[in-house]
Protein backbone atom coordinates (compact mmCIF):
# COMPACT_ATOMS: atom_id res chain seq x y z
CA UNK A 1 0.00 0.00 0.00
CA UNK A 2 2.43 2.67 -1.37
CA UNK A 3 0.93 5.79 -1.15
CA UNK A 4 0.94 8.05 -4.30
CA UNK A 5 1.41 12.21 -4.79
CA UNK A 6 -2.03 13.59 -5.51
CA UNK A 7 -2.71 16.76 -7.28
CA UNK A 8 -6.04 18.44 -7.43
CA UNK A 9 -6.90 19.03 -11.55
CA UNK A 10 -10.58 19.61 -12.48
CA UNK A 11 -10.60 19.29 -16.43
CA UNK A 12 -11.70 22.87 -18.04
CA UNK A 13 -14.50 21.09 -19.19
CA UNK A 14 -15.92 20.30 -15.65
CA UNK A 15 -15.50 24.12 -14.21
CA UNK A 16 -16.86 25.48 -17.17
CA UNK A 17 -20.10 22.95 -16.76
CA UNK A 18 -20.24 24.27 -13.47
CA UNK A 19 -20.68 27.80 -14.36
CA UNK A 20 -23.31 26.74 -17.02
CA UNK A 21 -25.28 25.11 -15.06
CA UNK A 22 -25.10 27.79 -12.12
CA UNK A 23 -26.27 30.35 -14.40
CA UNK A 24 -29.14 27.95 -16.35
CA UNK A 25 -30.75 27.48 -12.44
CA UNK A 26 -34.37 26.82 -12.25
CA UNK A 27 -35.55 28.57 -9.15
CA UNK A 28 -37.75 27.67 -7.07
CA UNK A 29 -41.01 29.89 -6.07
CA UNK A 30 -40.16 30.85 -2.60
CA UNK A 31 -42.51 33.21 -0.77
CA UNK A 32 -43.45 33.88 2.96
CA UNK A 33 -39.62 32.52 3.52
CA UNK A 34 -37.94 35.85 4.26
CA UNK A 35 -36.88 33.94 7.93
CA UNK A 36 -36.32 30.86 6.00
CA UNK A 37 -38.87 28.82 8.16
CA UNK A 38 -39.68 26.71 5.39
CA UNK A 39 -36.01 26.43 4.34
CA UNK A 40 -33.22 28.29 2.54
CA UNK A 41 -34.60 31.46 1.85
CA UNK A 42 -34.07 32.43 -1.81
CA UNK A 43 -32.99 35.78 -2.12
CA UNK A 44 -29.75 34.86 -0.30
CA UNK A 45 -29.14 32.05 -1.91
CA UNK A 46 -29.47 33.50 -5.80
CA UNK A 47 -26.70 36.21 -4.32
CA UNK A 48 -24.44 33.66 -3.56
CA UNK A 49 -25.09 31.57 -6.79
CA UNK A 50 -24.28 34.89 -8.94
CA UNK A 51 -21.23 35.15 -7.20
CA UNK A 52 -20.07 31.39 -7.48
CA UNK A 53 -20.85 31.90 -11.20
CA UNK A 54 -19.52 34.72 -12.11
CA UNK A 55 -16.63 36.32 -9.62
CA UNK A 56 -15.97 32.79 -8.15
CA UNK A 57 -12.27 30.87 -9.65
CA UNK A 58 -11.90 27.69 -8.75
CA UNK A 59 -8.29 27.45 -10.47
CA UNK A 60 -7.13 30.02 -7.28
CA UNK A 61 -8.83 27.65 -4.70
CA UNK A 62 -7.44 24.48 -6.42
CA UNK A 63 -3.55 26.48 -6.22
CA UNK A 64 -4.52 26.96 -2.78
CA UNK A 65 -4.91 23.41 -2.23
CA UNK A 66 -2.46 21.69 -4.27
CA UNK A 67 0.16 24.12 -1.90
CA UNK A 68 -0.51 21.33 0.69
CA UNK A 69 0.96 17.58 0.46
CA UNK A 70 -1.25 15.22 -1.09
CA UNK A 71 -1.18 11.63 -1.62
CA UNK A 72 -3.58 9.15 -2.14
CA UNK A 73 -3.81 5.68 -1.47
CA UNK A 74 -6.37 2.25 -1.57
CA UNK A 75 -7.25 0.94 1.83
CA UNK A 76 -9.15 -2.28 1.97
CA UNK A 77 -10.97 -1.40 -1.52
CA UNK A 78 -11.48 2.14 -0.18
CA UNK A 79 -9.48 5.26 -2.15
CA UNK A 80 -8.40 7.15 0.35
CA UNK A 81 -7.36 11.06 -0.15
CA UNK A 82 -5.19 12.68 2.57
CA UNK A 83 -3.28 15.86 3.72
CA UNK A 84 0.16 14.74 5.10
CA UNK A 85 2.15 17.57 6.24
CA UNK A 86 4.86 17.58 8.16
CA UNK A 87 5.89 19.16 11.42
CA UNK A 88 8.89 21.48 12.22
CA UNK A 89 9.96 20.91 15.99
CA UNK A 90 12.09 18.11 17.18
CA UNK A 91 9.39 15.59 18.01
CA UNK A 92 6.43 15.88 15.94
CA UNK A 93 3.12 14.29 17.35
CA UNK A 94 1.80 12.51 14.58
CA UNK A 95 -1.92 13.76 14.53
CA UNK A 96 -4.63 12.29 12.75
CA UNK A 97 -7.35 14.89 12.31
CA UNK A 98 -10.68 14.39 10.44
CA UNK A 99 -13.93 16.35 9.36
CA UNK A 100 -17.52 15.26 9.34
CA UNK A 101 -21.03 16.26 6.70
CA UNK A 102 -21.46 18.84 5.27
CA UNK A 103 -17.44 19.71 5.70
CA UNK A 104 -14.64 18.52 3.91
CA UNK A 105 -11.01 18.03 4.51
CA UNK A 106 -10.47 21.49 3.67
CA UNK A 107 -12.31 22.72 6.90
CA UNK A 108 -9.08 21.77 8.31
CA UNK A 109 -6.68 24.05 6.78
CA UNK A 110 -6.42 26.85 9.19
CA UNK A 111 -5.30 24.20 11.70
CA UNK A 112 -2.55 22.70 9.88
CA UNK A 113 0.12 25.57 9.83
CA UNK A 114 -0.52 26.10 13.77
CA UNK A 115 0.48 22.83 14.94
CA UNK A 116 3.16 21.93 12.29
CA UNK A 117 4.60 24.76 12.57
CA UNK A 118 4.07 26.75 16.16
CA UNK A 119 6.84 28.70 15.83
CA UNK A 120 5.97 30.62 12.76
CA UNK A 121 2.60 31.28 14.56
CA UNK A 122 4.00 32.58 18.27
CA UNK A 123 4.09 29.31 19.90
CA UNK A 124 6.39 26.83 21.14
CA UNK A 125 8.45 24.98 18.53
CA UNK A 126 8.73 21.92 20.61
CA UNK A 127 4.80 22.00 20.31
CA UNK A 128 4.88 20.44 16.78
CA UNK A 129 2.85 17.50 14.92
CA UNK A 130 2.29 15.57 11.75
CA UNK A 131 -0.97 16.15 10.74
CA UNK A 132 -2.93 13.79 8.45
CA UNK A 133 -6.26 15.03 7.09
CA UNK A 134 -7.74 12.26 5.31
CA UNK A 135 -11.36 12.64 3.05
CA UNK A 136 -13.14 10.56 4.79
CA UNK A 137 -14.81 7.82 2.02
CA UNK A 138 -16.92 9.03 -0.49
CA UNK A 139 -16.13 12.74 0.13
CA UNK A 140 -14.51 14.86 -1.68
CA UNK A 141 -10.71 13.07 -3.64
CA UNK A 142 -11.03 9.95 -1.87
CA UNK A 143 -13.23 8.34 -4.56
CA UNK A 144 -14.37 6.76 -6.21
CA UNK A 145 -16.35 4.85 -3.66
CA UNK A 146 -17.64 1.49 -4.36
CA UNK A 147 -17.89 -0.35 -1.70
CA UNK A 148 -20.94 -1.05 0.60
CA UNK A 149 -20.67 -1.00 4.75
CA UNK A 150 -18.17 1.44 5.08
CA UNK A 151 -19.77 2.83 8.25
CA UNK A 152 -17.86 4.90 11.36
CA UNK A 153 -16.30 1.44 12.31
CA UNK A 154 -14.78 0.61 9.63
CA UNK A 155 -13.54 4.12 8.69
CA UNK A 156 -11.49 4.39 12.01
CA UNK A 157 -10.10 0.49 10.98
CA UNK A 158 -9.06 2.32 7.68
CA UNK A 159 -7.09 5.30 9.40
CA UNK A 160 -5.59 3.10 12.00
CA UNK A 161 -4.07 1.21 8.98
CA UNK A 162 -3.08 4.21 7.22
CA UNK A 163 -1.48 5.61 10.17
CA UNK A 164 0.36 2.29 11.11
CA UNK A 165 1.08 0.39 7.53
CA UNK A 166 0.85 3.19 5.06
CA UNK A 167 2.56 6.05 7.40
CA UNK A 168 4.79 4.01 9.29
CA UNK A 169 3.62 5.46 12.73
CA UNK A 170 3.76 3.25 15.76
CA UNK A 171 1.83 5.55 17.29
CA UNK A 172 -0.35 8.59 16.98
CA UNK A 173 -3.38 11.27 18.11
CA UNK A 174 -6.43 11.63 16.58
CA UNK A 175 -8.91 14.35 16.58
CA UNK A 176 -12.57 15.39 15.02
CA UNK A 177 -15.34 16.92 14.66
CA UNK A 178 -18.91 15.72 13.41
CA UNK A 179 -18.64 12.44 11.63
CA UNK A 180 -14.62 12.83 12.46
CA UNK A 181 -15.41 12.62 15.96
CA UNK A 182 -17.30 9.43 15.71
CA UNK A 183 -14.92 8.02 14.03
CA UNK A 184 -12.61 9.40 16.71
CA UNK A 185 -14.24 8.15 19.25
CA UNK A 186 -14.30 4.38 17.50
CA UNK A 187 -10.19 5.08 17.32
CA UNK A 188 -10.15 5.83 20.82
CA UNK A 189 -12.14 3.02 21.53
CA UNK A 190 -11.29 0.11 19.23
CA UNK A 191 -7.57 0.65 18.34
CA UNK A 192 -6.33 2.25 22.04
CA UNK A 193 -3.15 0.34 22.09
CA UNK A 194 -2.18 2.36 18.71
CA UNK A 195 -3.41 5.68 20.20
CA UNK A 196 -1.61 8.25 22.66
CA UNK A 197 -4.72 9.88 23.32
CA UNK A 198 -8.04 11.07 21.24
CA UNK A 199 -9.77 15.02 21.48
CA UNK A 200 -13.53 15.20 20.13
CA UNK A 201 -15.47 18.83 19.57
CA UNK A 202 -18.87 16.59 18.83
CA UNK A 203 -19.23 14.35 21.83
CA UNK A 204 -20.59 11.30 20.37
CA UNK A 205 -19.19 8.03 21.90
CA UNK A 206 -19.85 4.18 21.24
CA UNK A 207 -22.86 3.17 22.62
CA UNK A 208 -23.96 6.38 24.30
CA UNK A 209 -27.44 7.90 22.86
CA UNK A 210 -27.45 11.73 22.82
CA UNK A 211 -30.86 11.33 22.06
CA UNK A 212 -31.56 10.20 25.21
CA UNK A 213 -30.11 12.98 26.81
CA UNK A 214 -32.58 15.05 28.99
CA UNK A 215 -31.80 18.43 30.70
CA UNK A 216 -31.53 16.57 34.01
CA UNK A 217 -28.76 15.07 32.91
CA UNK A 218 -26.89 18.48 32.70
CA UNK A 219 -25.39 19.81 35.75
CA UNK A 220 -26.47 23.15 36.85
CA UNK A 221 -23.58 25.42 34.85
CA UNK A 222 -24.26 23.06 31.08
CA UNK A 223 -27.89 23.88 31.41
CA UNK A 224 -27.03 26.61 28.59
CA UNK A 225 -25.42 23.33 26.68
CA UNK A 226 -28.89 21.33 27.23
CA UNK A 227 -30.73 24.66 25.91
CA UNK A 228 -28.73 24.35 22.94
CA UNK A 229 -29.47 20.76 21.95
CA UNK A 230 -32.81 21.53 22.17
CA UNK A 231 -32.68 24.36 20.17
CA UNK A 232 -30.80 22.85 17.45
CA UNK A 233 -32.89 19.50 17.46
CA UNK A 234 -35.79 20.42 14.30
CA UNK A 235 -32.05 21.85 12.51
CA UNK A 236 -30.73 18.44 12.61
CA UNK A 237 -33.71 15.90 11.63
CA UNK A 238 -34.28 16.43 8.24
CA UNK A 239 -31.08 16.01 7.13
CA UNK A 240 -30.59 12.87 8.92
CA UNK A 241 -33.65 11.07 8.49
CA UNK A 242 -33.11 11.07 4.55
CA UNK A 243 -29.77 9.87 4.37
CA UNK A 244 -30.31 7.52 6.90
CA UNK A 245 -33.10 5.92 5.60
CA UNK A 246 -33.26 7.32 1.55
CA UNK A 247 -29.68 8.38 0.54
CA UNK A 248 -29.58 7.47 -3.47
CA UNK A 249 -33.40 9.35 -3.63
CA UNK A 250 -31.87 12.36 -2.78
CA UNK A 251 -28.39 11.61 -4.04
CA UNK A 252 -29.76 11.93 -7.76
CA UNK A 253 -31.19 15.62 -7.42
CA UNK A 254 -27.96 16.59 -5.52
CA UNK A 255 -25.55 15.25 -8.56
CA UNK A 256 -27.32 16.87 -10.84
CA UNK A 257 -27.61 20.09 -9.29
CA UNK A 258 -24.51 22.49 -8.12
CA UNK A 259 -27.31 24.98 -6.52
CA UNK A 260 -29.25 21.35 -5.32
CA UNK A 261 -25.87 20.87 -3.45
CA UNK A 262 -25.23 24.02 -2.38
CA UNK A 263 -28.54 24.28 -1.15
CA UNK A 264 -27.96 21.55 1.13
CA UNK A 265 -25.30 22.26 2.57
CA UNK A 266 -25.18 25.56 3.21
CA UNK A 267 -28.16 25.80 4.98
CA UNK A 268 -26.47 23.69 7.51
CA UNK A 269 -23.57 26.10 8.17
CA UNK A 270 -26.72 28.82 8.75
CA UNK A 271 -28.10 26.66 11.27
CA UNK A 272 -25.48 25.06 13.11
CA UNK A 273 -23.67 28.11 13.75
CA UNK A 274 -23.98 31.19 15.30
CA UNK A 275 -24.13 33.03 11.98
CA UNK A 276 -27.32 34.97 13.15
CA UNK A 277 -28.73 33.71 10.20
CA UNK A 278 -26.17 34.19 7.32
CA UNK A 279 -23.23 32.16 7.05
CA UNK A 280 -21.45 35.08 5.51
CA UNK A 281 -20.63 36.60 9.41
CA UNK A 282 -18.33 33.40 9.43
CA UNK A 283 -17.28 32.42 6.70
CA UNK A 284 -16.28 34.79 3.29
CA UNK A 285 -17.91 33.49 0.18
CA UNK A 286 -14.91 32.00 -1.29
CA UNK A 287 -14.78 29.23 1.08
CA UNK A 288 -18.55 28.43 1.18
CA UNK A 289 -18.15 28.34 -2.77
CA UNK A 290 -15.14 26.15 -2.64
CA UNK A 291 -17.13 23.83 -0.01
CA UNK A 292 -20.10 23.27 -2.58
CA UNK A 293 -17.36 23.08 -5.56
CA UNK A 294 -15.27 20.16 -4.02
CA UNK A 295 -18.48 18.27 -3.84
CA UNK A 296 -20.25 19.30 -6.98
CA UNK A 297 -16.78 18.71 -9.20
CA UNK A 298 -16.26 15.16 -7.68
CA UNK A 299 -19.67 14.01 -7.96
CA UNK A 300 -19.79 13.05 -4.00
CA UNK A 301 -22.79 14.50 -2.48
CA UNK A 302 -24.00 11.49 -3.39
CA UNK A 303 -21.65 9.09 -1.55
CA UNK A 304 -20.94 11.45 1.24
CA UNK A 305 -24.40 10.73 2.02
CA UNK A 306 -24.54 6.71 2.61
CA UNK A 307 -22.22 6.94 6.09
CA UNK A 308 -25.46 7.84 7.78
CA UNK A 309 -27.29 4.61 6.25
CA UNK A 310 -24.36 2.72 6.91
CA UNK A 311 -23.49 4.02 10.27
CA UNK A 312 -27.26 4.40 11.94
CA UNK A 313 -29.57 1.96 10.14
CA UNK A 314 -30.25 -0.17 12.96
CA UNK A 315 -29.64 2.12 15.93
CA UNK A 316 -26.72 2.84 17.69
CA UNK A 317 -23.90 0.14 17.50
CA UNK A 318 -23.05 -1.58 20.45
CA UNK A 319 -19.85 -1.38 22.00
CA UNK A 320 -16.76 -3.58 21.16
CA UNK A 321 -16.58 -4.77 24.96
CA UNK A 322 -19.27 -4.37 28.51
CA UNK A 323 -16.76 -2.24 30.08
CA UNK A 324 -18.24 0.93 31.01
CA UNK A 325 -15.31 2.71 30.13
CA UNK A 326 -15.40 2.69 26.32
CA UNK A 327 -12.37 4.46 25.98
CA UNK A 328 -9.11 4.29 27.95
CA UNK A 329 -7.09 6.42 26.25
CA UNK A 330 -6.29 9.63 27.41
CA UNK A 331 -9.27 11.93 25.99
CA UNK A 332 -9.77 15.49 25.68
CA UNK A 333 -13.16 17.65 24.41
CA UNK A 334 -13.56 20.34 22.94
CA UNK A 335 -17.16 22.15 23.86
CA UNK A 336 -18.47 24.23 21.43
CA UNK A 337 -21.47 26.16 22.62
CA UNK A 338 -23.32 26.77 19.66
CA UNK A 339 -22.54 23.38 18.37
CA UNK A 340 -25.61 20.65 18.25
CA UNK A 341 -25.19 18.04 20.02
CA UNK A 342 -23.62 18.10 23.80
CA UNK A 343 -22.54 15.58 26.26
CA UNK A 344 -22.51 16.18 29.65
CA UNK A 345 -19.36 16.12 31.33
CA UNK A 346 -20.10 13.62 34.06
CA UNK A 347 -20.81 11.48 31.60
CA UNK A 348 -18.03 11.75 29.57
CA UNK A 349 -16.03 10.99 32.84
CA UNK A 350 -17.76 7.78 33.66
CA UNK A 351 -17.37 6.53 29.67
CA UNK A 352 -14.01 7.88 28.73
CA UNK A 353 -11.04 8.46 30.45
CA UNK A 354 -11.41 12.35 30.52
CA UNK A 355 -8.04 14.49 30.95
CA UNK A 356 -9.31 17.65 29.36
CA UNK A 357 -12.63 19.69 29.33
CA UNK A 358 -12.83 23.07 27.78
CA UNK A 359 -15.76 24.75 27.04
CA UNK A 360 -14.95 27.13 24.39
CA UNK A 361 -16.04 31.09 24.60
CA UNK A 362 -17.44 30.72 20.86
CA UNK A 363 -17.80 28.40 17.98
CA UNK A 364 -20.47 25.80 16.13
CA UNK A 365 -20.52 23.04 14.43
CA UNK A 366 -17.70 23.54 12.27
CA UNK A 367 -15.30 24.46 14.82
CA UNK A 368 -11.97 24.26 12.49
CA UNK A 369 -13.06 26.82 10.36
CA UNK A 370 -15.20 28.72 12.41
CA UNK A 371 -12.63 29.16 15.23
CA UNK A 372 -9.10 27.80 13.87
CA UNK A 373 -7.62 29.32 17.03
CA UNK A 374 -9.29 28.11 19.34
CA UNK A 375 -8.90 24.54 17.89
CA UNK A 376 -5.47 24.76 17.09
CA UNK A 377 -4.72 26.43 20.79
CA UNK A 378 -6.77 23.59 22.81
CA UNK A 379 -5.26 20.52 20.51
CA UNK A 380 -1.59 22.08 21.58
CA UNK A 381 -2.77 22.81 25.69
CA UNK A 382 -4.01 18.98 25.76
CA UNK A 383 -1.16 17.14 24.07
CA UNK A 384 1.51 19.06 25.39
CA UNK A 385 0.68 17.06 29.13
CA UNK A 386 1.03 14.34 26.60
CA UNK A 387 4.59 14.54 25.47
CA UNK A 388 6.17 11.84 27.56
CA UNK A 389 3.17 9.29 26.53
CA UNK A 390 3.98 10.23 22.96
CA UNK A 391 7.79 10.00 22.65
Amino acid sequence: MEPTPFTVAIPDEDVEELRRRLANTRWADDFGNADSKYGLERGWLEQMVSYWAEDYDWRTHEAAINAFPMYRVEIDTVPVHFVHAKGKGPNPIPLICTHGWPWTFWDWKDVIGPLTDPAAHGGDPSLSFDVIVPSLPGFGFSTPLRTTGVDARRVAGIWDTLMRDVLGYDRYAAAGGDWGAIVTGELGHGYGDHLIACWLALPMLPGVSLRDLTPADFAEDEQHLAERDIEARPAIMSHRTVHQYEPQTLAYALVDSPVGTAAWIWARRKDWTRSNGDPLNIWDRDFLCTTASIYWLTRTIGTSLRVYYESFRGGVKPPLHDRERVIDVPTGFGVFPHDVLHLPRAIAERKTNLKHWTVMPRGGHFAPSEVPELVSADLRTFFETLRDEAA
